[in-house]
């Protein structure tokens, strides 16, 4: 059953997301991207306080590199939207669990990110938790 509302067009735009952000991380890098995307849909709190929809946090402004510069046009495949209910059914694995955050450096994954902290890192891709306190609802969501 699914943890957040995603008509099919919602899940295709997930599914976009998941191949420009982490096609080179493979199935399983593409889901930790969909946990982090349905982490902020459920979230009330931080930069994603007002946001309810995955078009609302896959738009949201500087979010995502993939949007922002382009990669974001393929077509989603079919095993894209496959990983992409996964992710909106609530499958969520560790480093991003409970993450709202990842990025890819270009060396080590720093301790802390915009002040949140590192929780561990998956191939290219560092994910990152609220510090405790700022949202803790992220650990009940589920």
């Amino acid at each position: 059953m699914a943890v957040i509302k995603a008509p099919s067009k919602d899940i295709n735009l997930l599914a976009r997301l998941l191949r420009a952000e982490a096609v080179g991380e493979g199935k399983l890098g593409m889901l930790h991207v969909g946990a982090v995307t349905v982490n902020r849909v459920r979230v009330r709190c931080s930069d994603f306080e007002d946001l309810r929809t995955l078009p609302e946090v896959i738009h949201q402004p500087t979010a995502y590199e993939a949007v922002q510069h382009g990669m974001f046009y393929q077509r989603a495949r079919e095993s894209e939207k496959r990983l992409a209910r996964r992710s909106v059914n609530g499958e969520r694995r560790w480093p991003a669990k409970y993450s709202l955050w990842y990025f890819r450096p270009p060396g080590d994954c720093p301790p802390t990110w915009y002040g949140q902290s590192l929780v561990g890192r998956y191939k290219l891709h560092c994910f990152y938790e609220p510090v405790a306190g700022e949202c803790d609802e992220i650990y009940g969501v589920f």
